[in-house]
């Protein structure tokens, strides 16, 4: 069994002056050949790494500090302290220290500081013979020398320590308060004054010892009523006041460990000291008061490690908190203890850490936060807001955990995370919606998956919120885009708004391809983009964001779907009708079409200078568009020299099935194969957006959005500016049927003519795509039976099968899911 008594906690003093946790191991003293000498060495316990090897120098200054740790400096402004975990062990290397220094073991502190500057100062006053400094009688007549005598050795390391040796030896700081309450009786002011500057210089002396005189029990009143009567001062201030009387402790849970007790005690009074009482830090020179900090510091530790060693107190809290006849303003005092707690947790080490929220998952913390999150009361809410913060920030897992334990034993309506989101949607202040969206941002962000134990956490936890969660969270977004123009634009609603598109934004970029079925098949774009006619500018410039991370991504399924569905045209509407201003949204709007433009998407490039080049042209302040068209036209050029081959070529459904055969290097990942694979849909969650009939598990209804793009045929800009719509629809097939319908019949005419020409490789569609189109322009569809009729009235927004930008992007009907790819006769 591993020896307790040499087990340590390893911390390093940063820059900014607080204690870095350097892990936990086992300590001991050995010689150590490469530093010819013995030395300190601390090595891991849990892989056995080296994490300290520090000789022990002659003139290193050791400092021994509440009977479990040691704290030493090497070098400049490197500090380093031993915190173990039995007082044995700490004395066992505090001897050996002392013995390789030759030192008596008793002193706390084994070497005097000194100073490069000091070197010049002569012999006599580094030597360690120098002589103790004798301190005045401690009486009211002398209280000016002593404040001199104490003044005048913070300049020097050395006579800091002999000050701070022979204050603690012979009990000084009892004999000046007790001169302090004479001092008091008598409202004698000068020596109020007097005190007033010793207890400050003695502050300055950074010694631990003196810390544990001046903050014990019987002493720390009076200590604070000397800071009181700081000179200057017209009136002394009233910190015993507040201490006594204004503040009071409050024991949510009856506390029955007196150590405990007097820890908590003591830890306010010193951080009420540091915080409130001296002065600001700016004063003093620096590092002057980092023993102050580390005594801060360590007690919390101690805090924290007696409550999680009580279980009764522990089990005692959870379970009246998550009691449902508990009242509000009970559950609002065990919350807020319970923020406090986590937050005096974060002095813990990781490996501690770990250990304090799993034993708070064990005894109910989520549940019990359930309840919170939903309380009326803001305070309690806002605490229990802070709580979720803390876990998911240390442990997004461990929530995520539950989330999933949640399943089959809660409905949508008590699951965590959608508690989560209704505390976001209906919280009117905004100041927990921020928080609980970074917290779902947290706990939806799949870089945060990826080291877990559980391979299929990012699959299985995606799932279940598009399931069962993404309904709550978008259910704001649909209600307000019900009609032509946002319904609410109070700033409430808005700021919600803004927050569910920016998450929507992430989702896009990291969830790939959950969102796009959910985009795809619930027409979530057209919904969103209704928002560009809200009169708040920064909800127009959320909606576009969405937008133009959909098509940074450059897929084809994405991009289909805005050609099909003309959703450029409310984009187009709002570069319009902001005239030459030049802001934020029109430059915007520029930036989306000069990344098409740039990024060559020739699938969204052809569609917009078809659809909308009478009212694009008209806009000559910037190029974009100019050079949108002319790309444009160099494509139309290749098109047509191709277009002159294909007689003498291979045809297209040849090429067509070679590359079916032929394996493509892109191949489904894990996450898409998963998912396309999925038996469940939504069409039971707000169906109002989707078609009557089925579609395949995971797949969008495309006849659906096919049917809402033809038939929405308006009288706006983008169609008197060459938008191209049918008013009158009889019957539209689902757009998977026309899809296979249409390759058929290719690849039956193909057969039938025989026109196939071996002696030419490859062949492009382009010209069959092309004439399509133009087909589709100019023929009439006299009859929803007759072949190129309502088919290719259906598919006019966009060919799905003969797509020129497939073959431009060197994309083909692999990237669709396998129930949508042709399956050829072999």
């Amino acid at each position: 069994m591993t020896d307790t008594r040499r087990r340590v906690k390893l911390y390093e003093l940063n820059a900014e002056r607080q204690w870095d946790d350097k892990g936990t191991g086992h300590v001991s003293s050995t010689y150590v050949e490469r530093l010819k000498g013995i030395s300190l060495v601390v090595r891991s316990e849990a892989d056995g790494s080296l994490l300290l090897e520090s000789k022990i120098q002659p003139d290193t200054a050791y400092q021994k500090q509440q009977e479990t740790l040691i704290v030493w400096s090497e070098g400049d402004n490197f500090d380093l302290a031993l915190s173990f975990q039995e007082k044995a062990g700490c004395d066992e290397i505090w001897e050996k220290i002392c013995s390789v220094q030759g030192k008596d073991p008793s002193v706390d502190f084994t070497q005097d500081l000194v100073e490069d500057s000091e070197d010049d100062r002569g012999f006599d006053e580094i030597s360690e013979t120098a002589p103790p400094i004798e301190l005045p009688a401690a009486e009211l007549a002398k209280l000016e020398e002593i404040s001199e005598l104490v003044s005048s050795c913070l300049s020097s390391p050395l006579r800091r320590e002999k000050l701070a040796t022979a204050i603690e030896n012979d009990n000084y700081i009892k004999k000046l308060l007790n001169i302090f309450n004479i001092c008091e009786d008598l409202e004698n002011m000068e020596g109020l004054h007097h005190l007033y500057e010793i207890f400050r210089n003695i502050f300055l002396l950074n010694k631990n010892a003196l810390f544990e005189v001046m903050f014990s029990e019987d002493t720390i009143f009076d200590v604070v009523g000397c800071l009181e009567f700081e000179p200057g001062n017209q009136s002394p201030k009233r910190h015993r006041e507040y201490l006594k009387s204004m503040a009071k402790f409050h024991q949510v849970i009856p506390i029955t460990n007196t150590e405990l007790l007097s820890k908590i005690h003591q830890t306010y009074r010193v951080q009420y000291i540091q915080d409130v009482v001296l002065p600001t830090p700016s004063v003093f020179e620096e590092n002057m008061l980092s023993t102050l900090s580390s005594f801060v510091f360590f007690n919390k530790v101690e805090i924290v490690s007696l409550i999680l060693e009580d279980e009764k107190f522990l089990a005692d809290l959870f379970n009246e908190l998550k009691d449902s006849k508990t009242t509000e303003d009970r559950r609002k005092e065990l919350v807020l203890f319970l923020k406090e707690f986590c937050q005096f947790s974060q002095t813990l080490q990781p490996q501690s850490r770990d250990s304090f929220y799993k034993t708070l998952s064990t005894l109910g913390v989520l549940p019990g936060l359930e309840m919170t999150l939903q309380s009326p009361a803001k305070e309690t809410k806002a605490a229990s807001v802070d709580i979720l913060l803390f876990i998911v920030d240390f442990s997004p897992s461990l929530v995520r955990e539950y989330m999933m334990q949640q399943i089959n034993s809660t409905d949508d309506d008590g699951l965590l995370m959608n508690i989560v989101i209704e505390g976001m949607i209906c919280d009117t202040d905004m100041g927990a919606a921020v928080q609980l969206m970074g917290i779902i941002r947290t706990l939806l962000d799949p870089e945060n998956m990826l080291a877990s134990v559980n391979k299929s956490e990012k699959t299985d936890f995606l799932n279940h919120f598009y399931k069962h969660c993404m309904h709550v969270f978008i259910a704001p977004l649909l209600s307000n885009t019900v009609h032509e123009s946002p319904e609410k634009s109070d700033s409430c609603t808005v700021q919600v708004l803004g927050l569910i598109l920016e998450l929507l934004s992430f989702f896009v970029e990291h969830h790939t391809y959950h969102i796009k079925n959910y985009i795809l098949h619930k027409d979530l774009l057209r919904r969103i983009l209704i928002l560009i006619k809200s009169r708040h500018t920064f909800l127009k410039l959320c909606a576009l964001r969405f937008m133009r991370k959909i098509i940074a991504l450059k897929d084809e399924f994405y991009n289909r779907y805005i050609i099909k569905g003309n959703l450029f045209c409310p984009v187009i509407d709002a570069l319009v009708s902001n005239y030459d201003r030049y802001n934020l949204l029109n430059s915007a709007i520029l930036e989306m079409f000069e990344f098409i433009k740039i990024e060559d998407i020739k699938s969204l490039c052809t569609h917009v200078v078809e659809n909308f080049s009478p009212t694009l042209d008209k806009i000559t302040y910037v190029q974009t568009f100019k050079a949108l068209k002319m790309r444009y036209d160099q494509h139309q050029d290749r098109l047509k020299d191709r277009g002159g081959l294909e007689n003498n070529g291979v045809s297209t459904i040849l090429r067509q099935a070679n590359s079916r055969f032929r394996r493509d290097d892109r191949q489904l990942d894990e996450d898409e194969e998963l998912w396309f694979n999925d038996d469940e849909d939504f069409d039971d969650e707000g169906s109002s957006s989707v078609g009557p009939g089925p579609t395949p598990s995971g797949e969008p209804n495309k006849a659906v959005i096919g049917l809402t793009a033809v038939t929405a045929a308006t009288t706006n800009s983008c169609e008197k500016n060459g938008g191209t719509a049918v008013t009158t629809v009889t019957e539209v097939p689902s757009i998977d049927k026309l899809m296979e319908e249409d390759k058929k019949k290719e690849l039956l005419g193909s057969v039938l003519s025989g026109q196939v020409d071996s002696s030419s490789p490859t062949l492009s569609t382009a010209g069959a795509a092309t004439a399509k189109i133009q087909s589709l322009k100019t023929s009439p569809a006299p009859n929803p039976q007759v072949e190129n009729g309502a088919n290719k009235k259906a598919m006019a927004l966009v060919d799905y099968n003969d797509s020129d930008s497939d073959e431009e992007n060197g994309s083909s009907d692999e990237d669709l899911p396998p129930s949508k790819r042709l399956k050829t006769a072999t």
